[in-house]
């Protein structure tokens, strides 16, 4: 008997081709996703896209929406999506402002990342005070409550921007902004300031500051804040925050587009 070297399968790069473009499609559309949809934009069959997001919801790249037949992003392309953050040297290029903004400030200083339609922090600098904020690195956010979620939102794009407002906005607390009108006037506000403020939006007794970080692509990859409880920040510290913020981001954006 003759051993044989089997050949590799037929259409390989095709596949994994198609699977590659329907990751795309989440990374850079709407949150959620159908077959239909799907199939429709690649101008494939509803069999292929079916397998291959079978395929993807069994490794957790995928998640399906409660109650429907649509698909998101799931934990395990939202971890990739920030190790792709930090390959940026985003962290690297962001730890010296953010540690001194922390000193300046004496409370706990954030980043953030843009995955998705969402928000993941990525790191943080607590504050040497008792009681104080801390974030859960890695954990997501939506993009309409907060103040680093917000500043966000307010540089994307205004067809993705408006994708997001168009969809349910859930009420995070008493203090969260639902109303899509009111919610586009503080994103206007944010656009003009290069800076967004929240007092117990998506936390109730948090309070923060935040200003957006913009990639070497010109695009906002994501935001920096200074954040802590709310009771702290008063109208004087918020204004001296305002400044500080603001001028770290600028400065993280011109080490990040000059690490590349």
């Amino acid at each position: 008997m003759t051993n044989q070297t089997a050949a590799p399968p037929a259409g390989g790069t095709e596949v994994a081709g198609r699977v590659a473009d329907v990751l795309l499609l989440f990374a850079g559309g709407p949150e959620y996703l159908g077959v239909s949809a799907i199939s429709r934009e690649l101008g494939i069959s509803k069999a292929v896209v079916h397998r291959i997001l079978q395929s993807l919801l069994s490794r957790e790249m995928l998640e399906t929406d409660p109650g429907t037949a649509r698909y998101r992003l799931g934990p395990a392309a939202v971890a990739l999506g920030v190790s792709a953050l930090r390959r940026f040297n985003i962290r690297n290029a962001a730890a010296p402002a953010l540690r001194r903004l922390r000193d300046e400030t004496g409370e706990t200083t954030t980043l953030s990342g843009l995955v998705g339609d969402e928000r993941v922090y990525l790191d943080q600098f607590e504050s040497p005070y008792e009681v104080k904020m801390t974030v859960e690195v890695g954990r997501r956010f939506p993009l309409h409550a907060g103040s680093s979620s917000r500043v966000i939102l307010a540089f994307l794009p205004e067809e993705r921007r408006e994708a997001i407002l168009g969809r349910p906005l859930a009420a995070l607390t008493d203090r969260t902004v639902t109303d899509g009108a009111v919610l586009r006037d503080r994103l206007a506000e944010a656009a003009r300031e290069g800076v967004a403020v929240s007092l117990g939006e998506r936390q109730a007794d948090a309070g923060s500051v935040a200003a957006p970080l913009f990639g070497p692509d010109g695009e906002v990859h994501g935001a920096i804040s200074v954040c802590g409880p709310r009771h702290r920040f008063t109208p004087e510290a918020v204004d001296r925050y305002r400044v500080l913020v603001r001028d770290a981001a600028d400065e993280i954006t011109r080490n990040w587009t000059t690490r590349r």
